[in-house]
């Protein structure tokens, strides 16, 4: 299946070197743009798929942690405090995203 995606992996830009089309019958390359190198073979653009798509899921960890710190403000705080009160609540916070959210 040819896609965005696996374009992007081979060096591609979609605002530049292509245009992707779906009429009904599968995603098609309706304009091709680019001056770079001639147009991949399906096969081609579905390996480099593959390779995105692991490398994605490879790093859902980092995205999951990303939505569970808190704010960088909040975190200023929290360590604010941390060194004025003695406290470990920025540690505690980091830990916790950590530990829920393991490599």
């Amino acid at each position: 299946m040819i896609t965005t995606h696996g374009l992007e992996q081979l060096g591609f830009d979609p605002d530049k070197d292509f245009v992707l089309s779906d009429e009904g019958n599968g995603v098609f390359i309706k304009e091709w743009n680019s001056k770079k190198r001639i147009q991949p073979t399906e096969a081609e653009i579905e390996t480099a798929d593959a390779e995105w798509q692991a490398e994605f899921e490879a790093q859902a960890y980092a995205r999951a942690r990303a939505e569970a710190y808190p704010s960088i403000a909040d975190q200023l705080d929290m360590q604010y405090h941390d060194q004025t009160e003695g406290s470990r609540t920025w540690l505690d916070a980091v830990e916790a995203v950590k530990e829920a959210h393991p490599k």
